[in-house]
């Protein structure tokens, strides 16, 4: 996750509550989308951006989770998600993500 978007994750976590904010990931590799998880939610692991340290606790899901995927249109879901959905490797990304959220979520 870049600094700019660190920078916005903890903007607004302080303005709504970190009790309020859901993030939702969508890169398309397990390993990435843990580290950006780890990030929001026990802080930034490279110790280089505004995260580092802060251990927010945020609810973070990625977007192909079916967490997610079942909250949404289906025919949304296919026009925005489909095709990178068939590329990506989902149980990877599930296996990545489900970790992240047991450990440091702290309001699932």
């Amino acid at each position: 996750m870049d600094l700019e978007n660190q920078k916005r994750v903890l903007a607004l976590s302080e303005e709504y509550g970190a009790e309020n904010i859901v993030v939702l990931l969508g890169a398309s590799e397990g390993e990435a989308s843990s580290l950006a998880a780890e990030t929001v939610t026990a802080g930034d692991p490279t110790f280089a951006g505004p995260l580092t340290g802060v251990q927010l606790g945020l609810t973070v899901f990625h977007v192909c989770e079916p967490e997610i995927k079942e909250e949404v249109d289906p025919a949304v879901y296919d026009e925005q998600c489909g095709m990178m959905e068939m590329v990506m490797d989902i149980d990877d990304i599930c296996n990545e993500m489900a970790p992240i959220r047991a450990e440091y979520c702290k309001y699932l």
